[in-house]
Formats: C-alpha cells, sequence, structure tokens
C-alpha cells in the first residue's frame, strides 16, 4: 500500500484526498492516514490539509522497496524487488535468489556493501546511503556466448539515466564503466550460471557513486560522485526507477537480433574516447590506436598506426586513454 500511495502523491499535480486514496485501494480512510503516518517516520515529508487531502513535499534518500516501487514505469523490469539495509554483494544476494527461481527482472538493492565485487576479481565496497547497489535478474533465451554484450546494454542505459534523471553528461568507457568530467561513476558487473548451450540465469548489477564522501587513495584520481559533480544529492530510488525504464528498452532491442546491431549507434555516441587514441593494455602486447567505436558484437574496433583494425574483447584488456584513464 506503501508504494501505491506514494505513487498517486508523486503523480498528482496538487493534493489527493483521503476518499481519493482509501478509493482507489479500497481500503479506511484511517487505514490511509495510518499508512500516511508511517511514511512521515520513515522521513517523507507530507503536507496534510483538511478538505484538501495530502501533498508529497518531499522524500528521504532511501532505496526500500516501497520507494523504488513508486517511481518504476516499467513493464517487468525491477517489478519484483528485493531490498536490504546491508548485504555482502548484491549480486551474491541476486545469484542466490536465482538459484531458488527469482523471476526475470527481479532487482536487489542495499544500502550498504560489505563485499562488493568489480571487474577481475577487484573488490568495492559501499558504505551506508553514499551509492545505488543495484543487481538485476535476467534469463535471456540466447547462447551463452552472448551474454557479454548485456554489459553494454546496461551500461548505455545507466548513462542515459545520468543525463535524463541527473543532468551529467555521462559517457561510456567501454567495458563496462560509466564516466563523467573524466573519472568513473559507476561500475557495472555480468556474472552468469550456464551450461554449455543454454544460460540458467545473468546477474548484472551496477554500482553508482551518488554521495561517496571519500573514495580510497588509489581511486581518488579516477573516481568521482554525481554530488560531487552536480552539488546536489541524488534521489537514488528515482535514478534506479530511470535506469530500469531504460534496461528495459534496450533489452529488448538486444533480444530481436541477439546483438547489438540496433543500439550500436546509440552507444558509440555515448563512448567516451571515440575518434581518440587509446591504449590497449593485453597480457601479451600493449599498443596505441584509434578507438574506431564498437561493432555489432560489443567488441571494440582500434585502427593501429599501419591501418590494421584491430577487434579488442573485453575479456582479455583493459583500454586506457593515452593520457589517462578515459
Amino acid at each position: 500500500m506503501k508504494s501505491k500511495i506514494l505513487r498517486a502523491l508523486g503523480h498528482a499535480d496538487g493534493y489527493v484526498s483521503g476518499q481519493e486514496l482509501s478509493g482507489m485501494l479500497d481500503v479506511s480512510r484511517t487505514a490511509v492516514w495510518k499508512v500516511i503516518n508511517q511514511l512521515k517516520e520513515e522521513g517523507y515529508e507530507i503536507e496534510s490539509v483538511p478538505r484538501k487531502g495530502y501533498r508529497i513535499l518531499s522524500r528521504p534518500d532511501v532505496v526500500t522497496k516501497e520507494a523504488v516501487a513508486s517511481r518504476l514505469e516499467t513493464k517487468w523490469a525491477g517489478r519484483q524487488i528485493c531490498s536490504l539495509p546491508t548485504v555482502d554483494s548484491t549480486n551474491n544476494e541476486a545469484g542466490r535468489l536465482a538459484e531458488n527461481g527469482a523471476l526475470e527482472g527481479t532487482l536487489v538493492l542495499a544500502e550498504e556493501q560489505t563485499g562488493g565485487k568489480g571487474r577481475r576479481g577487484r573488490s568495492w565496497m559501499t558504505p551506508a546511503g553514499s551509492a545505488v547497489a543495484m543487481s538485476l535478474i535476467l534469463r535471456p533465451d540466447i547462447p551463452p556466448s552472448r551474454a557479454s554484450m548485456l554489459t553494454l546494454v546496461m551500461g548505455l542505459a545507466v548513462a542515459d539515466a545520468c543525463r535524463s534523471f541527473c543532468g551529467v553528461d555521462a559517457k561510456i568507457k567501454w567495458p563496462n564503466d560509466i564516466v563523467a568530467d573524466g573519472r568513473k561513476i559507476c561500475g557495472i558487473l555480468t556474472e552468469m550460471s550456464s551450461e554449455i548451450d543454454y544460460i540458467r540465469h545473468i546477474i548484472i548489477g551496477a554500482g553508482i557513486n551518488t554521495k561517496v564522501e571519500q573514495f580510497p587513495e588509489e581511486l581518488k584520481k579516477t573516481a568521482v560522485s554525481l554530488h560531487e559533480i552536480t552539488g546536489e544529492r541524488p534521489d537514488r530510488a528515482g535514478l534506479i526507477a530511470a535506469c530500469m525504464q531504460q534496461f528495459e528498452q534496450y533489452y529488448e532491442i538486444f533480444l530481436k537480433k541477439q546483438d547489438l546491431s540496433l543500439l550500436k549507434d546509440a552507444y558509440n555516441e555515448r563512448l567516451a574516447g571515440i575518434g581518440g587514441t587509446v591504449s590497449v593494455l593485453g597480457t601479451q602486447e600493449q599498443y596505441s590506436g584509434i578507438s574506431e567505436g564498437i561493432d555489432e558484437m560489443g567488441e571494440l574496433l582500434v585502427r593501429r598506426e599501419d591501418g590494421r583494425i584491430e577487434t579488442v574483447y573485453a575479456g582479455e584488456v583493459s583500454v586506457r586513454g593515452i593520457y589517462g584513464y578515459v
């Protein structure tokens, strides 16, 4: 009931009467009044005016099930939500739920992560209230070899959500980071449970720095929070809802051909460093070249000095700007 009342108040231009809410929810006005008081206790500023009704004035920056559900405009993405005050890793929790039969589109959220994970086994801590920590369960009917492209689909979704919801000129640092002002605001990690020929489930996790007060020393030059860029603390529930809306749209486009052919142009428009010199750092070879954007399989195309086009696979290398992180 909380999420429905929050949605009704959030979509209203003015006041919503207790009678309207009770009729909408098929409950008594007393029940509505009790929920309104619960929301006030949770930090929602709700104005109550006799003969007019209720009007929401401000929301607390929380990532509860009710807060996010009240902002969603999706058909399936995020329609099942597990929100936790603290967890080792939202990807781990999503994996546990997926193994127990959780539906595609189930979204796991946490205020705090004590053992968050990054690419290549790196750890990532999420202090309470400092970031969006979310993981989405997918069960696509695609070959396992194509699962890695979903990292790029989520990257496109997060970049667009940061742009539309936060007004930040977010770009994608191939293959799994979102950057703004030349520094990282989000990392994405995709994990898969599969057999040789089919996928049991895929977990896509995203951690967005919304209001990180202090980055570890080794990250200070390469990471930044949305708060530092905009001067405002983003409404995390609204940002999560925007990410889900964008992802649902792009995921359904991806599934039409099971590749990025229909999303490639949009991705390359947001790709950081495209047309510029990048360093490709592989285990066997390191070289520089011009970034030509991604192909339909999500691989990065790099033009070497002799004109040859190298196809760079994300699992093999890291890519950096010639003068720094981006």
